[in-house]
């Protein structure tokens, strides 16, 4: 049985990132990793899992590549600050990306490496998720957020997840036990500007800090919703 999806297409790359930083390769290589990891006291491949419990294999391997070259990195350059780690966690992901995807071509593993990596910055003072129909999922990745990014900054990164419908947002904020905040947006007067939006209450669903800093938004039109993003 193949180690995750699509194996013999992902693997040359991967086999490459391998390489690059002193592993063997194919599953060897990557228990190698995971190893080097679990050394260190964590497991990617677990908390990957756990963050979303039903991610593809691939997903959870490919964390745990870029965990381990972000050691190899952080021993060979000493910079071991979060934002670096998470840029070069990035270069797994990308290992993983199916050649001749959209996202082997977008470099989509490098920019989630990269956007970590901002919001590890403390020059990032906010993260604001766009939810749909995955607000769910969206949810489930704003609780590690807010949780993990924490740990490493000086200031808290507010995290705000925008885009469900008034009732909607209510309802998640009760599930994860965020902070359901509800708005209330001029139409007449206040299309195209922040100023058209007014606070109405913020409701604190629960006692747990690391899931109440996430304040959970609705709109009920594009135009709010953009607004709440300012």
């Amino acid at each position: 049985m193949s180690l995750f999806e699509d194996y013999e297409g992902r693997i040359p790359q991967v086999n490459k990132a391998l390489k690059e930083y002193g592993f063997a390769e194919g599953e060897k290589g990557l228990q190698e990793a995971r190893d080097l990891c679990k050394a260190r006291g964590f497991d990617p491949y677990e908390i990957c899992q756990s963050t979303q419990q039903i991610c593809f294999e691939d997903a959870k391997w490919a964390y745990v590549l870029g965990s381990a070259i972000a050691i190899k990195e952080a021993e060979k350059t000493g910079d071991k600050t979060g934002s670096t780690a998470a840029a070069n966690i990035g270069k797994g992901l990308q290992a993983f990306c199916l050649p001749g995807s959209v996202a082997d071509d977008r470099k989509v593993g490098l920019g989630h490496g990269n956007l970590g990596a901002r919001l590890l910055s403390e020059e990032t003072q906010c993260f604001a998720f766009l939810a749909g129909h995955e607000s769910f999922a969206a949810a489930e990745g704003a609780i590690k957020i807010a949780a993990n990014a924490n740990k490493v900054r000086k200031n808290k990164l507010r995290v705000i997840l925008n885009g469900l419908g008034k009732d909607a947002a209510q309802i998640i904020s009760r599930i994860n036990g965020f902070t359901y905040v509800q708005t209330k947006f001029d139409y007449f007067n206040g299309e195209g500007t922040d100023k058209a939006l007014t606070v109405v209450k913020e409701i604190p669903y629960g006692n747990n800090p690391e899931r109440l800093i996430v304040k959970c938004y609705g709109a009920d039109d594009v135009r709010e919703g953009v607004a709440i993003m300012w």
